[in-house]
């Protein structure tokens, strides 16, 4: 945790990289600057499961940028990288005792700064709040404001995650709010082709060299 987190978060779906596009694209977002990247993926196949996020791993180092695994306490352990909780995947205060202080934590928040001051408090590296827009991802989640943001901004010295619809169109909003790092999923991957998540992962980067 040397250098800030601040950036673009990419998040995986394993049905939008299903077919052999998890790596090429994941690649793709790195070198267009993804500085995180969350490995999500809510299948029994824990073999599966360990080997890509294996190989996740090892281009998260080539790029310098920094690995998370999705609610799997073990796996994160197991390779030494970071992990995040949501509501209800676990203790984050046990998840900090197994990882070591070191180890980037992440924390769904929700629209709740009540909940945030939880994370922090238990150990979190950053904060998520969202959904701010519609998402495909997670459409039935809490909606959160730009509001919000400001006031979690005000409050807290954690780096804050925005998640949830998070597009080129309404980014820059939420960096002028106060997010640190803006957490993406569809905007990011639902492309035809690796050079396309290149393009879109370099037009997120370069919103941060504006705010």
């Amino acid at each position: 945790m040397n250098a800030p987190l601040r950036g673009l978060y990419a998040i995986t779906d394993s049905q939008l990289l299903a077919d052999g596009r998890l790596l090429p694209y994941v690649r793709a977002a790195l070198h267009g600057g993804a500085r995180l990247l969350q490995y999500r993926d809510k299948s029994a196949d824990a073999q599966r499961r360990l080997a890509e996020a294996t190989a996740l791993a090892e281009l998260c180092a080539e790029y310098g940028a920094q690995l998370i695994i999705n609610d799997d306490l073990e796996l994160a352990a197991q390779l030494g990288v970071g992990l995040h909780l949501g509501q209800g995947d676990g203790s984050l205060a046990a998840a900090r005792t197994r990882l070591g202080p070191q180890a980037l934590l992440g924390a769904t928040c929700h629209a709740s700064l009540a909940l945030a001051e939880q994370a922090r408090d238990a150990g979190a590296s950053y904060l998520a709040f969202g959904r701010f827009f519609t998402s495909q991802t997670k459409p039935g989640a809490p909606s959160a404001s730009l509001a919000l943001l400001e006031q979690a901004r005000r409050r807290f010295s954690l780096p804050l995650t925005a998640i949830g619809g998070v597009s080129l169109d309404n980014a820059g909003s939420l960096l002028a709010s106060g997010a640190d790092l803006l957490a993406v999923v569809h905007a990011l991957f639902a492309a035809p082709d690796a050079t396309e998540v290149e393009r879109r992962a370099h037009a997120f980067t370069s919103l941060f060299t504006c705010s």
